[in-house]
């Protein structure tokens, strides 16, 4: 009787176990999946698991292991994941975008980004009217990062929004509505009067940010750029910013400081009193997005319209990049690519790249900040776009797949 008892145990434990091997199966993959003509949709199936791809109401393909996968057709398809194809377990939703052209600029410009709310980047003791230290956050919930979005059931703005309706209470005792990691919360505070009759927090906030980058591509087609690479975080909280709007402006280069081992190099420039590019949309990690609205700032060269190559093309070895060291002026250099991650869609290393370059090398040991987003070229193609440099050795860095810069900007506008 023991032995049966120990052996449905097992049993029960390996159905348990292989119930939790599927689960997490599910929920590795995404409820959408954007992809462009002529690359492999990745759907692994699993024993007992049917992936039917499904256009207009109709089975038009099989998903499987052995087959290629590749999507020749454009438009809005459905993966149906089902078990033994009798029980529907998830749907997919495939976009199928056209092959498309681009113009790779490597022009450096001005950031200005303005947040959703007021963004909280520090917090401290508040000298009361009695001369009693004070932490009215204490106890709230609220910490660096959060975004502060009304007051009160008042909308937040901006800096100035917030300080009106903090002076407004009175001293009362106030409602904050606030975004911790990308839910929304709510808390009470009171304010502390201080001996100039002000009434404050103890939280430090920001709601603007500026600096410059590198614009990686133009689409003509629907007049966008993306640029950078990588998104935009705060200096102090190191998260990425939560915008509301935001401008993208010409610069003025001031000086190129070289980089060199431990200390990497920057681009020095300035975006006041410059002239507006255009709008920025979206502020990601795999780079900013937005439309144009003056495009003879952009420096844009319409001749140079090229394929974006998808990633099966590209290879090791030789390829080129743009940017931008003086006014007005954009130089190609050589580069080298290292090595090749094709499965990585997580994040913006997608290439080892080296400089190769002695002309770059002598300006700048090699990439900078400011570079980001530096258009990679090889073979007449558009491959990527630099994104980070190796502190330890400045000629190294990584760059991201021009396929992922594209499909984040045509899903998020």
């Amino acid at each position: 009787m023991k032995k049966h008892k120990i052996t449905w145990k097992i049993i029960m434990i390996v159905l348990l176990l292989i119930l939790y091997i599927y689960v997490v199966y599910m929920q590795s993959i995404p409820d959408n999946i954007v992809i462009f003509e002529g690359e492999t949709i990745n759907l692994k199936t699993m024993l007992g698991l049917k992936v039917n791809l499904i256009q207009e109401d109709k089975v038009i393909e099989a998903i499987s292991n052995n087959s290629s996968n590749v999507m020749n057709s454009v438009g809005k398809k459905t993966a149906k994941i089902s078990l033994f194809d009798n029980i529907i377990l998830k749907d997919v939703n495939i976009n199928v975008l056209p092959k498309t052209k681009v113009i790779p600029v490597g022009s450096i410009a001005g950031i200005k980004l303005y947040t959703s709310g007021v963004l909280v980047v520090g917090m401290s003791e508040i000298q009361g009217i009695d001369n009693k230290k004070y932490k009215p956050y204490e106890s709230t919930g609220i910490e660096e990062g959060d975004t502060i979005i009304s007051v009160n059931s008042k909308e937040i703005a901006n800096t100035e929004d917030l300080v009106k309706n903090v002076n407004a209470s009175s001293g009362q005792e106030i409602s904050i509505k606030y975004i911790h990691n990308q839910k929304t919360a709510e808390c009470s505070i009171k304010p502390v009067q201080t001996s100039n009759s002000e009434y404050k927090l103890g939280l430090w906030v920001r709601d603007s940010a500026a600096g410059v980058g590198t614009v990686t591509f133009y689409d003509p087609e629907t007049k966008s750029f993306g640029a950078l690479g990588h998104g935009i975080t705060d200096i102090d909280t190191e998260q990425l910013i939560d915008i509301s709007s935001g401008e993208f402006v010409t610069t003025k280069i001031l000086n190129v400081v070289k980089g060199e081992t431990g200390t990497p190099g920057r681009i020095q420039g300035t975006v006041d009193n410059q002239k507006n590019i255009g709008t920025i949309f979206k502020n990601t990690k795999f780079g900013i997005y937005g439309t144009v609205d003056n495009i003879s700032s952009l420096n844009i060269d319409s001749s140079k319209e090229m394929e974006l190559a998808l990633r099966d093309e590209i290879q090791t070895g030789k390829a080129t990049i743009l940017c931008s060291l003086e006014n007005g002026k954009i130089d190609e250099y050589e580069i080298e690519i290292e090595k090749i991650y094709k499965d990585n869609n997580y994040d913006n290393k997608s290439m080892l790249i080296k400089v190769t370059d002695k002309r770059l090398l002598d300006k700048t040991g090699g990439i900078i900040q400011g570079m980001s987003g530096s258009p990679i070229i090889q073979n007449g193609k558009f491959i990527g776009a630099v994104t980070h440099v190796l502190v330890n050795n400045p000629s190294e860095g990584y760059g991201v797949f021009g396929d992922i810069m594209l499909k984040q900007m045509k899903s998020v506008k």
